[in-house]
């Protein structure tokens, strides 16, 4: 297995990552329960392509106009882009998702300046800024995978960064951590970002060991426990024009709108709406987190209300479908959404996530086990 912890104390040192080293990088995951299936792995990684699916022909639309156009949307559209597929295509969420899970198995664990080159190596559907900037840092200008990453607060990171447990699932350890940190800070290397994906990588194996789902408020307070250690003393200010004055942390701002949302039971429409659900955190982060607190114990409900009720629709949906399907498994999801998949992750390539799924059950839970 591949340890990282060195790595990663050797980029903060010579302060290459935006990150505070806390003690939230240090603590041994507990490992999963005797009887864990991998079914629940395989519900994390289809959660996140079925989310990005169906959000898709409708991404970047507002929920009002989306509503006026296609009404309550619960199963697949024709694909605005068909480069994966006419329907159940997915986007760069699922690619960079599944190009992750290829370069795991290639190498046995992260290993960062080969993820790069894989990210390089074929059309990225839907590439948001930063992804691109920084691919163009590492391809074109030839610069080292420490410094390629952008200071964004876009959610173009968190949508890829389920399959990081991957090498774990037999043998947890706190570089578990440090890869999150590092596949993060390859793309968008930015402490509210870094600190907010460390904090999904830990609540997702958190939920992969759940047999049944957390209270409400659990999402909020589990995700504030982490980030809030690792973001530092940072200054952002919300986007959205309907927010109000605003000047701090990501995790605060994303904590306090939803506890104050779950308190007066809004629903995600209206939550949603009232802090904005674009591709920038500080708008995606609290509309993730409220949908899970909402709605996490009904996997089906919490995607399509991630898919109707938000702007960035593809992107939270995929986000929201990785932590529902980690926690409920592949049948917490719909046959439907499930074999509706294209699951392409390339154009004209017989690989697809189905095919890497089967494979990573082989390489990463049952050639360990006794």
């Amino acid at each position: 297995m591949i340890d990282n912890r060195s790595l990663l104390a050797d980029c903060i040192e010579h302060n290459a990552i935006r990150l505070v080293d806390a003690d939230a990088l240090r603590g041994t995951p507990e490992g999963l329960p005797t009887d864990f299936d991998f079914q629940k792995v395989e519900g994390m990684l289809l959660g996140l392509a079925i989310g990005d699916a169906l959000g898709e022909p409708t991404e970047g639309m507002l929920p009002a106009e989306r509503r006026s156009v296609v009404g309550e949307q619960r199963e697949y559209l024709p694909a605005h882009r068909q480069e994966l597929g006419t329907t159940g295509a997915g986007t760069d969420d699922t690619q960079l998702a599944f190009w992750t899970v290829e370069q795991l198995l290639e190498d046995g664990g992260l290993i960062p300046d080969h993820l790069m080159r894989k990210f390089t190596g074929a059309h990225i559907v839907g590439i948001g800024s930063a992804v691109r900037s920084s691919l163009r840092r590492y391809k074109s200008e030839g610069l080292p995978w420490q410094l390629c990453g952008v200071e964004s607060l876009g959610n173009g990171a968190m949508m890829r960064i389920a399959p990081t447990l991957l090498p774990y699932l037999q043998n947890p350890t706190p570089s578990m951590f440090a890869d999150a940190a590092l596949n993060t800070m390859l793309t968008h290397n930015d402490s509210g970002n870094i600190a907010s994906c460390v904090a999904f990588v830990s609540m997702l194996w958190e939920l992969l060991g759940r047999r049944a789902a957390p209270e409400p408020e659990w999402w909020i307070e589990r995700y504030s426990s982490i980030a809030s250690q690792l973001e530092g003393d940072t200054a952002y200010e919300p986007g959205y024009e309907r927010c109000g004055a605003y000047t701090g942390p990501l995790w605060k701002y994303a904590v306090d709108r939803c506890l104050s949302a779950l308190a007066q039971r809004r629903s995600v429409l209206d939550a949603c709406e009232s802090w904005g659900s674009g591709a920038y955190l500080m708008e995606t982060m609290p509309s993730v987190l409220y949908i899970l607190a909402r709605h996490g114990h009904d996997p089906e409900t919490a995607i399509v209300r991630a898919v109707n009720d938000t702007k960035d629709n593809d992107t939270v949906a995929a986000i929201v479908g990785a932590a529902v399907g980690a926690l409920h498994g592949l049948a917490g999801l719909p046959d439907r959404w499930i074999s509706g998949l294209s699951g392409l992750i390339r154009q004209d390539d017989r690989e697809n996530v189905f095919r890497l799924l089967f494979h990573a059950k082989q390489v990463f839970w049952l050639r360990h086990r006794g």
